[in-house]
């Protein structure tokens, strides 16, 4: 790599991090609702940039398009469906949680049900953010730094330490932008990032679309449905690998529920929200992006297809080599700092979300129960040192096992997804649900789903969408054999902020859910695919 492009790309970083630093200064990051919520400071905008910053990583990029390499549209169902989740969280989640004036999901739980399954809840939380999350996202950033940048070479090492080495580079520069300005600081530069990757991400589109078409994007895109139209199919066939269409409206938005309006890492961006109105915004901004997302997320892995001419050895070099093949040289610092964008931001959200639990849900109450507000912030700032700390080290050793440790700790989230999502349901509109209903739930969900991953030999959405069902049946059936004594009714004002919602709501919503059908004709035999 040149000179110009290094220095445009540490310029760039020093740029972004000093916009950030300057606007996140009004926040007292001293304190606990400061560090961990930005002290309810964030806009619509900032909230959007955030989720979405904190969302994307090389996973998605390198990950998504490798599949659509080897499938089809199919794969974009894990963004375009998405939006009708998010939808939901604008619409009938978010409005909820802050009325209940919590901090974390697992607040929610306590005030609900009980302590015991608010912590199980935040423990797995955490123990899957430290596990999976934060060394994947360091791992698979750092292959992609080690390759942009050639690492090895610049320091004469082998592959292992050039990881290492990247790893630890990206992951002390998280642990300071949390130590510095919370998340007012990440959520400000997400911005900045999530416009650069943006607009970097339909670039490389644009640009491998030309490069196919010989100077002609629209000449590209009959190029591929002459030759491969049924890559441009987003129904993926009944027995597919990927995304079974039958699972679309089951177990995949299952999944999208638990994983847009029940995690942490995402629900606690909009909690940082000004007040309900902005909060929303903001979601739905994420949602309209996740519809054309699909766009540079999923189509180059199709387009390298057919430059490439299926000669790629592996999935995952689809997205890197169509970067290499169309990026002038000298844009690779630009391109560079906006991947450096996105894998900052996945690392620092799921940092401070880790942090934010361990804090608010086990240092207060069981290690400290008398710490001050600014005592709960600085213990906060410890576990965002010790856990990057751990993440930093564990990153390098996937290298020895990437796709087996990833797919067990995948298997591991199915182990809590969904029993969290029908629990957190009932919570909302069932006043007879119990903390033993709940228990019980878990514990069905458990060994259920470990019984269908030996025994079945089908893909795992279709898991997903019969054990949700189940789930809810139990915890129905436990609330009716034996209900609370008394309906549960939820007592004081705890909301934290202004809870009038955005007076567009409706519309927008609307509007987003059009744009998912919009999609998925536009993809289909019906339109491209023919």
């Amino acid at each position: 790599m040149g000179t110009f492009a290094i220095i445009s790309f540490f310029l760039i970083i020093a740029i972004v991090w000093f916009y950030a630093w300057k606007r996140s200064r009004k926040v007292d990051n001293s304190t606990s609702d400061g560090f961990f919520l930005g002290g309810h400071s964030l806009t619509g905008i900032s909230i959007a940039g955030t989720i979405i910053m904190t969302n994307l990583s090389t996973e998605q990029l390198v990950g998504q398009n490798g599949q659509s390499y080897a499938a089809s549209m199919e794969i974009m169902a894990w963004e375009v469906t998405s939006a009708i989740a998010i939808v939901l969280l604008a619409v009938v989640f978010l409005p909820r949680y802050m009325k209940y004036g919590i901090s974390t999901i697992s607040d929610f739980i306590e005030i609900r049900y009980d302590t015991f399954t608010k912590r199980l809840i935040s423990f797995l939380f955490m123990f899957t953010y430290m596990t999976s999350f934060l060394p994947v996202v360091l791992y698979s950033g750092s292959l992609v730094f080690n390759r942009l940048f050639d690492v090895e070479e610049m320091f004469g090492v082998n592959t292992l330490t050039a990881v290492a080495i990247c790893a630890g580079f990206i992951g002390f520069i998280g642990m300071a932008y949390l130590l510095m300005g919370g998340l007012s600081l990440s959520a400000y530069s997400d911005t900045l990032y999530g416009i650069g990757l943006l607009v970097g991400g339909m670039t490389i589109l644009i640009l491998g679309l030309s490069f196919l078409g010989d100077g002609s994007a629209i000449a590209a895109i009959d190029i591929i449905r002459e030759n491969t139209p049924e890559k441009l199919n987003a129904w993926g066939p009944i027995d597919s690998d990927y995304v079974p269409w039958p699972t679309l409206m089951l177990g995949m938005f299952f999944n999208n529920l638990y994983f847009w309006c029940c995690n942490q890492m995402i629900v606690q961006k909009a909690l940082g929200g000004q007040n309900l109105k902005e909060g929303q915004k903001g979601t739905l901004y994420v949602a309209f992006f996740k519809v054309f997302g699909a766009l540079f997320l999923v189509l180059p892995g199709i387009v390298a297809f057919n430059i490439f001419d299926s000669g790629l050895a592996n999935n995952d070099d689809a997205y890197p080599s169509l970067v290499s093949l169309v990026l002038p040289e000298w844009a690779y610092g630009i391109f560079g700092a906006v991947i450096f964008g996105a894998i900052l931001s996945s690392f620092v959200g799921s940092l401070n979300a880790t942090a934010t639990l361990f804090s608010l849900d086990f240092y207060k109450p069981i290690f400290h129960k008398n710490a001050t507000d600014r005592q709960v912030a600085r213990a906060g700032k410890w576990v965002t040192v010790i856990v990057g700390l751990i993440s930093v080290v564990i990153a390098p050793l996937i290298a020895f096992a990437p796709t087996g440790l990833y797919n067990v700790i995948q298997q591991f989230n199915g182990l809590y997804s969904l029993p969290l999502l029908a629990v957190i349901l009932f919570g909302f509109w069932n006043k007879y649900v119990t903390a033993t209903g709940a228990k019980i739930t878990f514990a069905f969900h458990i060994l259920f789903y470990i019984t269908a991953n030996f025994t079945l030999d089908i893909n795992y959405l279709y898991i997903f969408s019969i054990i949700f069902i189940l789930d809810c049946f139990v915890l129905w059936l436990t609330s009716k054999i034996k209900p609370l004594d008394t309906p549960f009714e939820f007592k004081g004002n705890l909301n934290k902020v202004d809870l009038t919602p955005w007076k567009h709501v409706k519309w927008v919503s609307a509007l987003a859910i059009l744009a998912v059908i919009a999609m998925y004709v536009i993809f289909s035999p019906l339109v491209l695919a023919r």
